[in-house]
């Protein structure tokens, strides 16, 4: 069982975010990968929608073979981690909760800014998770969805892409907020720009960070934990799958994780199930 790879689902490129910090940490595990690109983004859609794609690239997952699942998506977390940790025999994870923590840990004047997409922002789960561990705090959340049209376009050193990031944070100017969770995990991609607009007294929560340290954690409480010796014997392998264009996503993964042992195949939507194709890039 500890053989297998830790599965990650995703919206599109966002949760490769996630992945990366799982690549750093956790060196000796295998990822397998699935960004719904054809479908980005989820943040305009409605929740039981959205519930039901998550649910159809988690038995896509399931069916290759994986020990726990990262909802690496605030959207698709919002929509379905609950039925889906009740209902799975794994353990699964999804990127609200540890950013939340991580962001009450570290603001000092107790006010939080959120920035998600619009689905994560009506579902007003950060809100509920943070008020709930401290009911003092002042939370402003807005909502920024062009931000995942930039990263899914590959435009994040555009020349219009600081006018863009500072009309949609324009809503914090005043909010004295000390605190940034980075609501979707297509956001850290703009984290640099992101900061230039927030100044330098605002710390940024990047929840694919946080996420990657309670998977840590639980792979070790469950046993499941490959060690450096494991990793001798049986090299981690990566797959990566997208249901978008193939080679549009094969260059941002190879630019972004900077690896050489990855495997990348596309896959096609039919009816309520997910299919893999023939249509890969060579490790």
């Amino acid at each position: 069982m500890k053989h297998l790879p830790i599965g990650f689902i995703d919206s599109g490129f966002g949760g490769l975010t996630v992945v990366k910090q799982s690549l750093k940490q956790l060196p000796n595990e295998s990822v397998i990968y699935l960004g719904d690109s054809a479908r980005c983004p989820y943040g305009p859609r409605p929740l039981e929608e959205v519930k039901a794609y998550i649910w159809q690239l988690t038995r896509f997952l399931l069916e290759k073979g994986i020990k726990m699942l990262v909802i690496a998506c605030n959207t698709g977390t919002a929509a379905a981690l609950d039925e889906i940790r009740a209902t799975l025999d794994i353990p699964v994870v999804g990127v609200i909760h540890p950013g939340s923590r991580a962001a009450i840990k570290q603001t000092q004047n107790h006010r939080i800014g959120i920035i998600g997409t619009q689905g994560t922002v009506n579902s007003e789960l950060y809100e509920h998770v943070l008020l709930e561990k401290a009911s003092h705090l002042q939370v402003t959340s807005v909502a920024c969805p062009k931000f995942v049209q930039i990263v899914e376009a590959n435009r994040m050193d555009s020349v219009e892409t600081p006018a863009v990031i500072q009309q949609q944070l324009a809503d914090f100017h005043g909010s004295g907020v000390d605190t940034l969770i980075l609501g979707c995990t297509h956001y850290p991609l703009l984290k640099r720009q992101i900061k230039a607009v927030m100044g330098p007294d605002v710390t940024l929560i990047d929840s694919g960070v946080e996420t990657i340290n309670e998977v840590s954690t639980l792979l070790d409480y469950f046993k499941l934990s490959r060690t450096a010796d494991d990793a001798r014997q049986v090299p981690p392998v990566h797959r990566f799958y997208t249901t978008g264009e193939v080679d549009s996503f094969a260059k941002f993964v190879m630019e972004w994780l900077n690896i050489d042992d990855i495997q990348i195949h596309n896959c096609i939507i039919k009816e309520d199930t997910i299919i893999e194709t023939n249509h890969c890039k060579p490790e």
